[in-house]
């Protein structure tokens, strides 16, 4: 089922209409994958064939317009998230494929013939080690942090906040505090809020409700919004303490999330490039079809 009654290796476009056209409905990304499985009309040779689905219906819609789209039309979207086939395919300056296109569809058969060992599960492995990574730099992080002094951690927390837009940050003084370790401003629409925050250098024992209450009536009147962050993290009270009627929010920001912020902000975490070719030729091919069938570069 693979090939064409004339014998040519089917495309992914074609395997898609093909599904479409025996369903007689419109189709999101992944059914039209399902339905090119089940009836075996095409064999992948990529390591995340549902992804290239997705990409190569999203390449060849219209209206779908980015850097990559393809300049030949065969489907146009149906309400947010399916999938229909045109009456005719945009953009194509010939119907069929040419003697050229068809050494282009051999060249799938050769690739196949010629399949080097699988690699997806050393690309697999890859990516478990850096999750594992990931969650090794998470502990090596926070353990860090606990060891930072009370008030390094307080200046550590307002860096944090400047990095995500706070303005006018300020730490107090601890004889001073009230409470409190520090505020800031946050532009919101037209105009900003004003926001305290709390700092706890804590080691296993978790915040409870107690301390958040006590830091909400200290915030209570002065400032709109409060975060209390830690190294540890919250009681399940604490995280249902977070709102209440009338009374100002607090927004909880344990050692995991705060972990995450550097990690997005790029806050005392640098990132090193890492690239991983993943194998996709059936993209390469289906661009070499669409380039000869179109008549050339342009």
């Amino acid at each position: 089922m693979e090939k064409t009654q004339d014998g040519r290796q089917r495309t992914i476009i074609e395997a898609v209409k093909e599904v479409m056209h025996t369903e007689r409905r419109p189709l999101t990304y992944k059914e039209a994958y399902e339905g090119i499985i089940a009836a075996n009309l095409y064999q992948f040779r990529s390591t995340d064939p549902l992804h290239i689905v997705r990409m190569e219906i999203r390449r060849h819609s219209e209206g779908v317009d980015f850097p990559t789209a393809a300049p030949t039309k065969h489907f146009r979207l149906v309400g947010q998230y399916q999938y229909e086939p045109l009456p005719t395919s945009l953009g194509t300056k010939k119907a069929r494929l040419t003697n050229g296109s068809e050494k282009v569809a051999h060249a799938k058969l050769h690739v196949e013939k010629h399949k080097k060992e699988p690699l997806k599960p050393l690309e697999e492995s890859l990516r478990n080690l850096r999750e594992k990574y990931l969650r090794q730099l998470e502990r090596q992080v926070i353990s860090a942090l606990k060891e930072l002094d009370p008030t390094s951690f307080e200046q550590f927390s307002g860096l944090l906040m400047r990095s995500y837009g706070f303005e006018k940050v300020t730490v107090t003084q601890a004889s001073r505090d009230g409470g409190i370790d520090g505020y800031g401003k946050l532009r919101v629409g037209l105009g900003s809020l004003n926001v305290a925050f709390q700092c706890k250098r804590y080691g296993q024992r978790k915040v409870g409700r107690p301390e958040v209450d006590k830091f909400r009536g200290a915030s209570q009147g002065k400032f709109e919004q409060a975060i209390f962050f830690t190294t540890s993290s919250f009681t399940d009270d604490a995280i249902k303490a977070t709102t209440q009627a009338g009374a100002v929010p607090v927004v909880l920001v344990d050692g995991r999330l705060i972990f995450q912020f550097m990690v997005e902000k790029k806050l005392g975490i640098d990132i090193e490039p890492f690239e991983l070719p993943v194998f996709a030729l059936d993209k390469a091919i289906t661009d070499a079809s669409e380039m000869i069938s179109d008549g050339g570069p342009r």
